[in-house]
């Protein structure tokens, strides 16, 4: 019987994730995992074919558990005043939660070589993505938001202004003042009132 591995995919993805908050992608190489979980290389080897797997598996993994909460506040919620307000406050409670998850999510997918990834995982990304922008459109539409200047306006609202809120925070290596998710609801119901 084989034994089990001593190092999940989880704990490779977690120790990636706190190399790149700490030092942006470039600081995610197969030998800095491997050593900050005490795992030999084979290990990276063995779940990832080299460092663009790993790269684009800490970077979907992040995003898809950020958009997974995001997409749930943003369609269940009938009310689509509600819905917009809950969202934002949303990003900034889950970056609360999650601050090395935030940290690495400032940066965008071509930090972590999206242009290299294989068809899988850019098909992965390119559908999550796409689920949570036609969630996003949806409300648009049921707020009223009919010409390009409307859409743009929630767009502020649900995706701009809670960044905002948060990335100056998140860069400094600052945690997140308590009133930051009241802020951004406020700033949110305005811009759509």
């Amino acid at each position: 019987m084989a034994r089990p591995p001593r190092f999940d995919t989880d704990q490779l993805l977690d120790a990636a994730v706190l190399l790149a908050a700490g030092g942006g992608p470039a600081a995610v190489t197969m030998s800095a995992v491997a050593q900050a979980v005490g795992a030999p290389s084979g290990s990276m080897y063995h779940r990832f074919p080299g460092r663009t797997a790993l790269l684009a598996e800490v970077w979907l993994r992040t995003v898809e558990r950020f958009q997974e909460g995001y997409f749930a506040v943003l369609t269940g919620e009938p009310d689509p005043h509600r819905a917009a307000r809950a969202a934002s406050r949303h990003v900034v409670a889950w970056c609360r939660a999650h601050p090395d998850e935030a940290a690495l999510l400032l940066y965008g997918a071509a930090d972590f070589g999206r242009a290299d990834w294989p068809e899988e995982h850019v098909r992965r990304a390119d559908a999550g993505n796409g689920r949570v922008f036609a969630a996003v459109a949806r409300l648009a539409e049921a707020l009223g938001a009919r010409d390009a200047q409307a859409r743009d306006r929630v767009a502020l609202a649900l995706v701009d202004l809670p960044l905002t809120v948060v990335r100056r925070h998140l860069r400094a290596g600052d945690p997140l003042p308590p009133h930051a998710e009241d802020l951004t609801e406020r700033c949110t119901a305005a811009l759509l009132a």
